[in-house]
């Protein structure tokens, strides 16, 4: 496939800004063709306002219609082979079976919203039948289900080019429930980005969706990005990436005439805590997994441990030795972009600075050619953790920070004041859960998916998946970005009183002729009447 830079506004495409940039591949330091245009307010507008004019139509299209339509982009995906995952190796610096692997969990996330819209239960039917005869009053006719909230504007994510990217979560989860959706191309991979949107395209037609109900434009700039989260025809945001800029975004949706939800996964520290029981039996094998997890990807995932914690008296400082040395030897690895490792570079410089603070990096020297970075475990006290609140930001790369306690309570007290994570671990005996179990109830509040004896990198794409967490990890701690109650996001209740039955949407009809799971009168059913 050749590129052409464009943006792809419903069936057309477009290049009318004068602004420009291009694609960097970060493994060999230099810049990729195209050029790429930066989005005009006037093709943003037509993005926006083709999608508004997709809206009812596409929501008017059976769940039936809609799966093959995300059926058709899985296959269209797929068809274009190892083309693309070429244009993404060079776009990302990331190697062939990672791409291959994120591929494939895009388009199966594909298939399992088809899936989940095909059988047809995710609106939540609910009926509530009239009482004529009740008094004082007559209790009338109610029912209400999910409708979609109308065209949904989709952030790219860097650190993954296909599954938080064109036709990832955000996108298959607002296509599934109705909703348009619009993209902005993250500017570190905009040739993928290109590939996939014209495989969307193709489906789209194919499938005979409406004009609009999917397009994507490019910027590399804030401009873009604001300009569509302030647009009045986009009624929702879904976006991954850094705390500054899903904050900007939702500040700027709350700042609209018409505020709209802002859905974004931001910063996460996804804290560690290693009980004494499992420290003592299998200390040195926590810390080769605990090494694995925070140099995978060169630290480049948003589940990525950043913080360990432990009591110093069950053995943290032979921890510390350990991953001291396991750091010494790790090789240097590819960052996605310079700014993503100039960040890095940053972020260590300043924990380095912290009195109190021990850092080793990996001894291996990284070539800054290839845009390289090196992996450092830092380790302090409690005392200088809660005295520098700074420890507690994330720092997006390979390091991690481990601290060790004097006591339970103290360990008890820096969950307590910890912001909120996409994740908390524990490694534990079943005699440390038993003793700890306050512990686990405070990282209850803390995060949105806790993990035993495991470690926080890898997110299976099922229907119990919470990908999500309080503020900072996200915007709105009830939802998820990943799995099938990702589609919630982006749907609101409608309430129907005394319909007449040709009237109702056929999910809410006495029939049930969907045969979907509905709750009649607080009774669970499919049963029809």
């Amino acid at each position: 496939m050749e590129l052409q830079g464009q943006h792809i506004i419903g069936n057309s495409t477009s290049t009318a800004g004068n602004q420009t940039f291009r694609a960097f591949d970060p493994a060999a330091g230099q810049q990729l063709d195209p050029v790429f245009h930066e989005a005009t307010t006037d093709e943003i507008n037509r993005a926006c306002e083709l999608a508004a004019r997709a809206f009812e139509p596409y929501r008017q299209r059976t769940g039936e219609e809609r799966a093959a339509f995300l059926d058709r982009i899985a296959e269209e995906i797929l068809a274009q082979g190892d083309e693309l995952i070429e244009r993404a190796r060079a776009e990302t610096g990331l190697g062939a079976d990672r791409l291959n692997g994120e591929r494939g969990r895009t388009v199966n996330q594909l298939r399992l919203f088809a899936a989940e819209i095909r059988e047809g239960s995710w609106v939540e039917a609910t009926i509530d039948r009239a009482a004529p005869d009740r008094k004082p009053l007559p209790k009338p006719d109610l029912r209400r289900m999910l409708i979609p909230l109308g065209p949904v504007a989709v952030f790219g994510a860097s650190n993954f080019p296909f599954a938080y990217s064109v036709a990832g979560g955000d996108t298959a989860s607002a296509l599934a429930a109705g909703c348009p959706v619009v993209v902005k191309a993250h500017p570190a991979h905009p040739g993928t980005s290109e590939m996939v949107a014209r495989a969307i395209i193709k489906a789209a037609q194919e499938t005979g969706m409406p004009e609009g109900v999917f397009s994507m434009v490019h910027g590399a700039g804030t401009e873009v990005g604001q300009a569509l989260a302030r647009h009045p025809a986009i009624k929702a945001v879904g976006f991954t990436g850094s705390l500054r800029g899903g904050r900007a975004l939702f500040d700027a949706a709350a700042a609209r005439p018409e505020p709209i939800p802002v859905y974004a996964e931001m910063g996460s520290v996804n804290p560690v805590f290693v009980l004494p029981g499992a420290l003592r039996e299998r200390g040195e094998s926590f810390a080769e997994g605990l090494k694995q997890s925070v140099t995978l990807g060169a630290g480049q995932f948003c589940t990525c441990p950043g913080l360990v914690f432990g009591l110093k008296e069950s053995g943290m400082p032979e921890l510390v030795t350990k991953l001291n040395d396991l750091f010494a030897g790790a090789q240097p690895t590819t960052m996605l972009h310079p700014g993503i490792l100039q960040n890095y570079e940053a972020g260590v410089g300043q924990f380095s600075q912290v009195a109190g603070v021990a850092a080793r990096r990996a001894d291996a020297e990284p070539d800054a050619a290839k845009t390289q970075s090196k992996a450092t475990v830092f380790s302090t006290d409690a005392a200088t953790f809660i005295s520098n609140p700074r420890l507690s930001e994330e720092v997006f790369g390979p390091s991690t920070l481990v601290v060790s306690c004097g006591t339970r309570e103290q360990l008890e007290e820096i969950a307590r004041q910890m912001q909120g994570s996409l994740t908390a671990t524990v490694h534990a005996t079943a005699e440390d859960l038993r003793e700890f179990k306050t512990l686990i109830s405070i990282l209850e509040t803390k995060a949105g998916r806790l993990i035993i004896n495991g470690y926080p990198t890898g997110v299976e794409v099922c229907p119990a998946m919470t990908h999500g967490g309080p503020y900072p990890a996200t915007t709105d701690s009830r939802t998820t970005s990943v799995g099938t109650y990702a589609i919630k996001r982006f749907v609101r209740p409608v309430s129907y009183q005394n319909f007449p039955q040709e009237a109702l949407p056929v999910e809410l009809r006495d029939e049930n002729a969907k045969g979907i799971w509905r709750l009649v009168d607080n009774v669970l059913t499919k049963e029809g009447w």
